[in-house]
């Protein structure tokens, strides 16, 4: 296909040549069936894998649905992160230009009055967090009485960060036969629950229903204790070696503890914090996104909707909370048709949460061990294991439980063998027969005579003890 194929789902050429100019030739699956649907104004719901190009699926025919010449904000997109947020009002900024459309992005987080001001020059492109567009709406500063189509991306994460009652304030603020579209990697009830209310006769979108993660995204986990997990994890990244990595971890606490670990490790990483000021975490995302460091650490809440450009390899350092999480967190790589690679490190105890993400999402979830330099299965690490004794792999410590417990066992009894040898032993060098006892019990080669003369002497003067006797 090339850039006429666009046109003929309806896009307008300029907008075509807008995609050309940045490579895009060819529509992916899903854009294939929302351009259309949403150019014609019908509500929708569509439900993809993250990394498919879901944002230039609303995103083109919503810039070609708006009236350049109507200064005044005519579309509304809601995404559940600032950093999502912000990634849409760039992509919005690229192809509205053409059209002379104006995009302003409005997130908490940012200065609300310098917000405000831009209002003033009526963007007809609106794109924000759920809080902050709610409180301009509030405070009677975004007008919404031309607004005539509302899009919700990540609307499940939108419903998990507690925006579901920002959302519908903003749905009674706008127009009543308002366009709604809904996009989503996954579909909750209360998702479900909000289409049935708010939308009419909606077109339903499901590309691969059946496949939640993208196609060419590879799953596997290495299995070992707790306390090896840094160390496998350092092992991990050395060996695939990815330009950029990004770390996933349950607990904010444990963020800088594991950011630290892989710097003295040699291996450049940063952090990223849900709750840090919105230019700390710029930052931190600009210098990720130009190769300043290798590894970003955060969690679930602070990854939330990212589009890394080269992002090669997801680790998942705790285990997601659940599949849903594994999805959004495997999202982050192998986005458009690339590839990537997803790694979860557990404990032997925590096998059975990939086998349950692997049947709840239809997806090849495998374990795997790094032996001698390389990634083996199972089976073939344990064959190279029995011909040679090189270093210990990952995942293998379970074969070894018996052998260090034995061996344990043997050498705690081996310890208290020889401690009662050393207790026997008298301390200190060896006296002769005739030597006096100087207390304590007496020996058996002591006679009564000597036994009686130490009695005797025990009051005496030193000088007489020391007198030599005739």
């Amino acid at each position: 296909m090339n850039a006429t194929s666009f046109t003929t789902l309806g896009l307008e050429q300029p907008l075509a040549d807008g995609l050309s100019e940045y490579g895009i030739t060819e529509p992916t699956p899903v854009q294939s069936e929302a351009i259309p649907a949403i150019l014609k104004g019908a509500d929708v719901l569509a439900r993809s894998q993250t990394g498919t190009g879901k944002t230039l699926a609303y995103l083109l025919p919503i810039l070609q649905n708006i009236d350049p010449d109507l200064k005044s904000p005519q579309k509304l997109v809601i995404a559940p992160t600032q950093e999502l947020a912000m990634q849409i009002v760039r992509e919005g900024e690229k192809y509205g230009q053409v059209r002379g459309i104006q995009v302003l992005g409005l997130i908490g987080g940012a200065a609300l009055k310098r917000q405000v001001e831009k209002l003033k020059q009526h963007p007809q492109l609106i794109i924000g967090t759920p809080g902050r567009v709610r409180e301009l709406i509030e405070v009677r500063k975004l007008k919404m009485h031309q607004v005539n189509t509302i899009v919700v991306d990540e609307v499940d994460q939108v419903f998990q960060l507690g925006g579901a009652g920002d959302v519908d304030r903003i749905f009674r603020s706008a127009l009543r036969d308002r366009q709604l579209v809904f996009l989503s990697a996954t579909v909750s009830n209360e998702t479900a629950s909000l289409v049935k209310r708010e939308m009419q006769n909606p077109v339903e979108i499901g590309i691969d229903p059946d496949q939640s993660t993208a196609k060419g995204l590879e799953h596997i986990y290495f299995a070992g204790e707790e306390r090896d997990k840094m160390e496998n994890l350092r092992r991990v990244i050395r060996h695939y070696n990815p330009k950029k990595a990004m770390v996933f971890v349950n607990q904010t606490e444990s963020i800088a503890e594991v950011q630290a670990k892989l710097n003295f490790m040699g291996l450049s990483a940063e952090a990223l914090y849900a709750d840090a000021d919105k230019m700390v975490r710029s930052r931190v995302l600009r210098g990720f996104r130009n190769g300043k460091f290798k590894v970003l650490v955060a969690s679930d809440v602070a990854a939330r909707g990212l589009d890394i450009e080269g992002l090669e390899m997801v680790v998942n350092y705790d285990p997601a909370l659940d599949s849903e999480h594994y999805v959004h967190r495997a999202g982050r790589t192998g986005r458009m048709g690339r590839s990537g690679l997803v790694i979860s490190l557990v404990t032997n105890r925590q096998i059975f949460i990939m086998n349950k993400f692997a049947k709840e999402l239809g997806i090849s979830l495998e374990e795997r061990r790094m032996y001698g330099g390389k990634v083996l299965e199972p089976r073939a690490a344990s064959s190279v294991q029995r011909s040679s004794t090189p270093r210990k792999p990952i995942g293998a410590v379970r074969d070894d439980k018996a052998r260090i417990s034995s061996e344990a066992s043997d050498q705690g009894s081996a310890e208290r063998r020889q401690g009662k040898e050393n207790i026997r032993k008298p301390s200190g060098p060896a006296k002769s027969k005739n030597e006096p006892f100087r207390g304590g019990k007496p020996t058996e080669r002591q006679s009564r005579s000597e036994r009686e003369r130490e009695r005797k002497n025990k009051g005496a003067p030193k000088w007489l003890k020391d007198k030599k006797r005739p």
